[in-house]
């Protein structure tokens, strides 16, 4: 709508109504001949007649679960005062058709008229908005540089591994180039026995699932390259050898799947790995025949082609902290939460369940948003958690839309 790229959007004045000589009426009858401009940005040109009669309408239909102050007291119910009028009135309208699936919200919106709707939107966008949420224990802390907690929590491993974990010991492996699931599962096999080692068992047996995630992060994210230790053998009969190997871990030991990537690896612990798997110490249906038919010195040979081959970056998706998923919602939602689009909803001091709920139904599809549907794909409920919580602690601020005269 024209009208529209001349909005002034200033923030913190404390209502949302249109100051002028606009009527709910007589934008709604503008709505006719522009309806996907204008229809849902008619509460936003109400006028102070208009609000008081949508307080009217609020004490009827609304009040009772968000309240008439808009802050509502009841789980997984949203606070409204000072929402953007233009989006609580396209959200009724939603209801009103079905479309969320929430039988209370459409039976209460279901009989109201679309004057009706215009004004009660107006009335709720003009109160001051919730305070932010204080904090809480019971609330999800922020989500911290996944990688540089998995440093951390690595930091003990050095010592056998190499610091950024390429190894310097002959016999221990690298711990670069893995694919995230195949770390932590070779960890867990470590810890529950299945992989026979002793030492390892008691070094990962106090790792929590989060460490175990972040610590094959931190490694898969880290400049690649080979073991620094010897591979003696015969690389291009070692080559020969490893051509059936190919198939799960890719071409020169470059795994594109959950197999292990082999390049780089320390030649040592390849020999040892594959003894394992041939004797059954190191049960693996998938690695137990070809391992069979291999020899020592083809192994040692194997070893030393894949030892002198260059690692890369696994293909992974880095996890995001809260503040890069925040700054991602704020393209939309505004910063910190305080939406400057009548039509974009604001997040900032909103409750915390709603924000969870909300946010798991558009991840599931039971709320229809391919945006948001992309935005929270991939997104762990941990994440939800504390991206809800840090909205729930922003200020929230009010907007005055106002209509600059045409030049």
């Amino acid at each position: 709508m024209k009208r529209c790229t001349r909005m002034l959007f200033l923030m913190g004045l404390g209502i949302a109504i249109m100051a002028g000589g606009y009527s709910a009426r007589s934008i709604a009858q503008a709505a006719k001949s522009d309806p996907a401009g204008s229809a849902d940005l008619k509460a936003v040109y109400a006028t102070p007649q208009d609000v008081a009669e949508g307080k009217r309408v609020a004490e009827s239909a609304c009040a009772g679960c968000h309240g008439i102050d808009g802050i509502s007291k009841l789980k997984d119910t949203p606070h409204i005062a000072g929402q953007r009028p233009g989006y609580l009135y396209m959200e009724m309208r939603v209801y009103q058709g079905g479309g969320r699936g929430n039988t209370t919200m459409s039976n209460s919106v279901k009989f109201l008229s679309d004057d009706a709707l215009v004004k009660v939107s107006a009335y709720y966008a003009s109160l001051d908005p919730a305070q932010p949420a204080p904090p809480s224990a019971k609330a999800a802390p922020a989500r911290p540089d996944p990688a540089a907690a998995g440093k951390a929590a690595a930091a003990g491993c050095g010592g056998c591994h190499g610091e950024t974990g390429i190894s310097k010991v002959p016999g221990m492996p690298s711990l670069i180039g893995f694919d995230l699931k195949y770390f932590v599962t070779a960890v867990n096999a470590y810890k529950n026995g299945q992989r026979k080692h002793d030492l390892m068992k008691t070094l990962v047996s106090a790792v929590s699932d989060a460490d175990k995630n972040n610590i094959a992060l931190f490694y898969a994210v880290q400049k690649p390259a080979k073991a620094q230790t010897p591979s003696p053998g015969n690389q291009a009969a070692g080559k020969a050898a490893a051509a059936a190997c190919a198939g799960c871990h890719g071409e020169n030991g470059v795994s594109t799947g959950t197999a292990p990537s082999l390049a780089g690896q320390d030649a040592q612990y390849f020999v040892a790995a594959m003894k394992s798997y041939k004797d059954g110490s190191r049960p693996d249906q998938a690695m137990k025949a070809p391992a069979a038919s291999v020899d020592e010195a083809t192994a040692k040979n194997m070893a030393a082609f894949y030892a002198n081959q260059t690692p890369q970056l696994p293909k992974i998706r880095k996890p995001l902290t809260t503040a890069e998923m925040a700054q991602r919602c704020d393209r939309c939602h505004g910063v910190d939460g305080n939406s400057t689009d009548p039509r974009s909803p604001a997040l900032a001091a909103q409750r915390i369940d709603y924000l969870d709920r909300v946010m798991r139904a558009y991840r599931k599809g039971d709320r229809k948003s391919n945006a948001m549907a992309a935005m929270l794909d991939g997104v762990s409920d941990a994440d939800i958690e504390s991206l809800a919580a840090h909205y729930a602690r922003q200020k929230a601020r009010a907007v005055v839309y106002l209509s600059l005269p045409p030049k």
